[in-house]
């Protein structure tokens, strides 16, 4: 006679769980029962024959099974509520206002750029700049020999004062000539022809002054001036060198970097934002942080927005101005953008570190009259600085937990370690609400 091996049934995870409504677990015995009766139907005909016994012995099983897994399931319950309160950090939801920011990566530019040419040839005597030095409109930095230019404007001056005083010696015989040809004492082809010679005179002249003035500009052009206000960079030429007016390198370049721009760019779903507060002539501001955001550059204004997006990064292009009086921003410097779209004001405020994430959403653990708890269901307004305003789910003058959060449950006595009312800043520090 083969020997009858005892039956175990099969329970499927996770069907039978009991659930939880407000704290308190609810049994489901019955379903459970009619499974494994299911599950038994289901095998052949020799392993339902089976004696009576069999049977009540299965049923006895699952059902002590069951009790004690609600049992712990029903302590476990009671022990979160009657057990010791669980200590937890928590604040006070309050009402303020939080600023809207967009965010972008950028390079610092020049506000303007001269690379400094010779407009003249000649010899450079003298360089009258320190490489990295500041100079203004109109400061000397260079001089080339000014000889022969000089020389140049010598002989056009003399030029012109020949020619000045053939003019005035025909005036005088223009003027003889008029009188005698009022008295027909001379003939009238002498006198037209002097006036002519009075007007190529007058000619002369001025092609004289115009060499004059033609040479005072070379000469001129021998001391090289500053156009602009900046810095000066690396000396590209030493004195002593020959320079011309046609040499392709530049001599200097000067740097504009009071003000000084920015470009930076930001999404395309952003110029939406944007672009209706350019046209209303409103003048966003914009703060330059270094590269891990850890120290505010300078602060200055959008300027403009680029007229096309990049098709390949879908990014558009915006330039930003700032005064850079403290020299805190540099030619080709990464910075990070912070561009100010607008202030939200009366927002219900949380330290973001009271929002938590579950299957249902974000939502926050509240902190009721009875000292317990609740998982409100919240939506997530702006978070800003270490702090998150709610758009719903929480009102002003409630208390959340912002620690501790992992060691709590719906329904869990809490006790609170952090004064309510503390807010975080946003930099680990804790502050009093504002009043």
């Amino acid at each position: 006679m083969d020997e009858k091996k005892p039956v175990k049934a099969e329970v499927k995870p996770g069907k039978h769980e009991a659930p939880i409504v407000n704290g308190v677990m609810k049994p489901n015995l019955s379903n459970l029962i009619k499974e494994v009766a299911q599950q038994i139907a289901s095998k052949p005909p020799s392993f339902r024959e089976r004696p009576t016994w069999h049977w009540a012995v299965i049923a006895g099983a699952v059902i002590l099974f069951w009790v004690i897994h609600v049992h712990r399931m029903h302590a476990k319950s009671a022990h979160a509520k009657s057990g010791p309160a669980v200590p937890v950090g928590a604040t006070v939801a309050r009402q303020g206002d939080i600023p809207v920011y967009l965010d972008g990566l950028g390079s610092v530019i020049a506000y303007y750029t001269v690379t400094v040419h010779s407009r003249v040839d000649g010899q450079l005597m003298s360089v009258n700049f320190k490489e990295g030095q500041l100079v203004h409109t109109g400061d000397v930095l260079m001089q080339i020999d000014p000889r022969p230019y000089q020389a140049q404007l010598d002989q056009a001056q003399g030029q012109l004062a020949k020619d000045q005083a053939l003019l005035a010696d025909a005036k005088l015989d223009l003027q003889r000539y008029r009188d005698l040809i009022a008295q027909n004492a001379i003939p009238k082809q002498q006198f037209d022809t002097q006036v002519a010679t009075v007007a190529q005179d007058e000619g002369a002249v001025k092609t004289d002054q115009a060499a004059v003035e033609a040479a005072q500009l070379q000469l001129t052009y021998s001391r090289i001036t500053s156009p602009i206000n900046g810095r000066v960079g690396l000396r590209l030429v030493d004195p002593g060198n020959i320079v011309h007016a046609a040499d392709t390198n530049g001599m200097l370049v000067i740097t504009q970097l009071q003000p000084i721009a920015v470009v930076f760019t930001l999404p395309e779903d952003s110029l939406p934002q944007v672009m209706p507060k350019m046209r209303s002539g409103e003048k966003l501001q914009a703060m330059a942080y270094n590269r891990d955001k850890s120290q505010l550059l300078a602060t200055g204004t959008l300027l403009t927005v680029d007229n096309q997006i990049d098709p390949q990064t879908g990014t558009s292009k915006l330039k930003a101005v700032f005064d850079n009086n403290e020299n805190t921003l540099f030619p080709n410097q990464f910075v990070n953008i912070r561009l100010l779209l607008d202030t939200l004001h009366n927002q219900v405020i949380v330290p973001a570190a009271a929002i938590q994430t579950g299957s249902r959403g974000t939502f926050v653990y509240v902190i009721k009259p009875d000292g317990t708890v609740e998982d409100r269901p919240v939506k997530i307004g702006v978070a800003e600085a270490g702090n998150a305003s709610i758009a719903t789910g929480l009102s002003v003058g409630e208390s959340v937990v912002i620690d501790g959060a992992e060691n709590i449950q719906p329904g869990s006595k809490v006790s609170v370690d952090t004064p309510v009312g503390a807010v975080p800043d946003g930099k680990g520090q804790t502050s009093k609400p504002e009043k």
